[in-house]
């Protein structure tokens, strides 16, 4: 199960018909409504829960799972990741990116390999690349006046040759 990509949490039991509470770590809170199942890490081993139902109820998500009708059924979810496959995976706008996706991208600038994405910070103003070489870590802000090219295909990612670039160990 390689291509399982990360979406929600399970944080608590949510009253006693088997619902969960969940954490979403989606951008995409609508996407929960649509979904029809879920993966979830059991002993080591991936297993497919059928989303029997969906509600929101003050601006957090609850998901029950068909066959788990109470809050002790439901008690081996506590604190579990829950994962989507390929085909569930939101399709995203042209120029938009799955931080997954960037993780690992060599970055360039004026043609020379700066070094590879190591996370993305996600900011309210905006995100940020966290990019690390053997010597440094260099912080760009993920925005167009800052980026040139990005192929995720190919994971590169170029930036504009006039863009400033700041280090976490500048004061």
């Amino acid at each position: 199960m390689d291509d399982l990509f990360l979406i929600a949490e399970v944080k608590s039991a949510f009253g006693t018909e088997g619902y969960v509470l969940i954490d979403s770590f989606s951008d995409f809170k609508d996407r929960f409504f649509e979904l029809q199942k879920v993966f979830v890490q059991i002993f080591g081993n991936y297993k497919e829960l059928i989303v029997e139902s969906v509600k929101e109820i003050d601006n957090k998500i609850i998901l029950k799972f068909k066959g788990f009708n109470s809050s002790s059924d439901v008690e081996i979810f506590l604190n579990q990741k829950l994962f989507v496959d390929k085909e569930n995976v939101v399709r995203l706008e042209k120029d938009t990116f799955f931080i997954h996706d960037l993780i690992g991208c060599q970055v360039f600038r004026n043609e020379i390999i700066i070094g590879f994405v190591n996370d993305v910070l996600v900011l309210p103003a905006n995100d940020v690349l966290e990019i690390k070489n053997d010597e440094k870590v260099i912080l760009v802000p993920f925005v167009k006046d800052f980026i040139q090219n990005i192929q995720v295909e190919n994971k590169l990612i170029e930036l504009k040759k006039d863009c400033d670039l700041l280090y976490d160990d500048e004061d």
